[in-house]
């Protein structure tokens, strides 16, 4: 019971409803104060969560539909659709970073003075612990299905945490030295902040659905079990990722003397030596059996015509 438990609590939909059910409490608390308070560090903040909320949603929806089975019309199935939400997701931080740096802007011209620092204050504490509760738990998630999509609800909620964690110093700041321009300041290097990671995870979104190749430390395993493997080479190595799914495709070479069992044998322990490189992601690897290298099957071609 409490194993199927710790199942639920570990997969990527209900993170994604805990997402979104922390962000729509975070914007009503943060919006009702910035407008009480005047604190346009606060009334970023809630725009920041209210989007939060949308981009969660989307999440969801597009978690299950990653979900689904390959089917005749999509035979590599829907991974690339987590791929796709964190480009969509990307752009949405982007935005909001440059609506960030307007206020801030409008700010620091108008010379805007902040109400009730108290219930500012109040707030961004509140916000900072839920924050980094959310941030923890998504971590430990993507960590676990190795899901792209909940890796960028983890960033993006690392940038609040630490965009909440810096407007509660200036708030505080603010609140022993009345220098209120901070506010504006921070709010300027919030929105830089934020503006530069959503184009980071956009391009290695990006980067994603073009096939990109694994993370070369994978890589590099990968090709050290292949050299160690009993066969004479190998060629052709390719690799993607789609979703929480590696493809590999590799060409082996084995001696020609070799049965066609002997071959399919060794190939199906270099492929279960591969899985074991990280168990939690699904391997579809299609190795194909060569009894000569590339150029020396030309040759031998040549020499038998």
């Amino acid at each position: 019971m409490k194993q199927k438990l710790f199942s639920l609590l570990l997969t990527p939909k209900f993170a994604a409803i805990v997402a979104t059910l922390v962000a729509l409490c975070l914007a009503v608390v943060k919006f009702i104060v910035g407008l009480l308070s005047g604190s346009v560090a606060v009334l970023a903040s809630a725009v920041d969560s209210l989007l939060d909320v949308g981009i969660s949603i989307f999440n969801f929806f597009a978690l299950r539909k990653s979900e689904q089975p390959a089917d005749s019309r999509f035979n590599y199935g829907f991974g690339k659709i987590e791929s796709l939400a964190s480009v969509m997701e990307g752009f949405v931080i982007f935005f909001s970073g440059l609506y960030i740096f307007y206020v801030s802007v409008r700010k620091l011209i108008d010379n805007h003075s902040i109400g009730s620092i108290h219930s500012s204050l109040g707030v961004m504490i509140f916000s900072f612990c839920v924050t980094l509760a959310l941030v923890i738990f998504l971590h430990i998630v993507s960590k676990h299905t190795n899901s792209q999509v909940l890796k960028a609800d983890a960033l993006h909620y690392k940038v609040d945490l630490l965009s909440n964690g810096a407007i509660l110093c200036s708030l505080i700041v603010i609140y022993l030295s009345g220098f209120e321009k901070l506010d504006a300041i921070l709010g300027l290097l919030i929105a830089l902040y934020i503006s530069l990671n959503a184009l980071k995870l956009i391009r290695d979104s990006v980067f994603l659905l073009l096939d990109r190749s694994i993370d070369l430390e994978i890589l590099h395993k990968v090709r050290g079990i292949l050299e160690s493997a009993p066969v004479t080479s190998y060629h052709a190595l390719r690799t993607r990722i789609s979703g929480n799914i590696i493809f590999l495709e590799v060409h082996l070479v084995f001696d020609s003397a070799m049965t066609l069992l002997q071959s399919h044998q060794i190939c199906n322990g270099i492929e279960e030596q591969i899985r074991k490189i990280n168990p939690k992601l699904i391997w579809e690897i299609n190795a194909h059996l060569d009894p000569y290298d590339d150029h020396e099957q030309d040759v031998v071609l040549k020499y038998n015509a």
